[in-house]
């Protein structure tokens, strides 16, 4: 098969999707690294239908990769995860109503284009969690005690764009993140952003039954394939408070080779929208994941390439996928396949 991963330069060197492409390569499989945020590209050529099996995103909330995405699926292209579904989860208002609707437990969301508007939710809500709408990795999730303390965190929230806000599920520092993949999900427990303090390290843990049935919920609610769930374990119960598209995957155990596995299977089949459903197992995740390839793009470039196995000559002219602004280089493994 012949896949294309968009990386942003984010994650150029995360063991997360590197390994991955590493472990695709080592299989005989083709892969083209494309850098979307440093690429001139014109689009038509680039999603060129049948050019490739199946897209793979792994980029920041915002970044350009999910418009490539998205034109390779308006092309006929199988995309890991669908591109409709991942734009419904990185607009977290967006995934907030998707959610309450579907009967998934997540906590009442306000959202406001601009932050002196949340000054208008009853004071009964506070405490609050405050974060962008478009927000990962933790980044900009504040606990707000009061209104008194939401004024004057108005000019730090100014530059974040669209906002949402939850009142604060009490819990005890820690949430359990759950990742689903290959129809199988694996828990870990991990400090909580709002509570950095906590002495708790990331560790493997049991997945309940209540728990998991919620994960498995998420992915048919959403239509993802490939996914990780916040989840807080809450006075009344777990409740959902982030949905992440194409995970770090961290501690699930043989992880690149998991993933990639999956992401072969989703590009036979076009993908199911429903990973990790009713015919998923659950379990707490292993030790580490596949390690040890710490790049998969080239040096200096917007589009690099990943090389396993070696490139071959003839392929490289023949299956030109981009245009010569960016100068794509296809490494090429050399077997059938796993």
């Amino acid at each position: 098969m012949r896949l294309c991963f968009l990386v942003e330069e984010h994650y150029r060197h995360d063991g997360m999707p590197n390994e991955v492409v590493r472990q695709l390569l080592a299989w005989g499989h083709r892969v083209d690294v494309v850098r979307p945020g440093g690429s001139l590209l014109r689009m038509a050529e680039v999603v060129d239908a049948g050019t490739h099996d199946a897209w793979v995103l792994k980029t920041v909330s915002g970044g350009p990769g999910l418009t490539l995405l998205e034109a390779a699926a308006a092309a006929g292209t199988t995309t890991v995860n669908d591109a409709r579904s991942i734009r419904g989860v990185r607009d977290k208002a967006l995934a907030a109503a998707i959610g309450r609707g579907r009967g998934l437990p997540l906590p009442p969301t306000y959202a406001a284009a601009r932050p002196e508007l949340l000054a208008e939710i009853p004071d009964s809500e506070y405490p609050l969690v405050v974060k962008p709408a478009d927000g990962s990795s933790g980044r900009a999730v504040h606990l707000v005690s009061s209104p008194e303390r939401l004024l004057a965190m108005l000019p730090e929230l100014s530059g974040e764009g669209m906002l949402i806000a939850q009142p604060y599920v009490p819990n005890p520092g820690t949430d359990i993140k759950v990742y689903a993949v290959g129809g199988e999900l694996f828990a870990t427990e991990r400090c909580s952003p709002l509570h950095p303090d906590s002495a708790v390290r990331e560790r493997r843990v049991p997945l309940s039954a209540e728990v998991a049935a919620i994960a498995s919920q998420v992915g048919a609610v959403y239509g993802l394939d490939l996914y990780g769930v916040d989840v807080l374990l809450g006075p009344d119960g777990p409740v959902v408070v982030d949905v992440n598209d194409f995970p770090s995957f961290r501690q699930v155990p043989d992880a690149a080779a998991r993933v990639a596995r999956a992401v072969l299977e989703l590009a036979r089949t076009g993908g199911s929208g429903i990973a990790g459903g009713a015919g998923g197992s659950a379990s707490a995740a292993g030790q580490g994941g596949a390690g040890g390839f710490a790049s998969a793009g080239g040096q200096g470039g917007a589009v690099g390439s990943a090389s396993g196995g070696g490139a071959d000559p003839a392929f490289l002219p023949r299956q030109q996928g981009l245009p010569s602004a960016v100068p794509l280089q296809v490494a090429a493994g050399s077997g059938d396949g796993a």
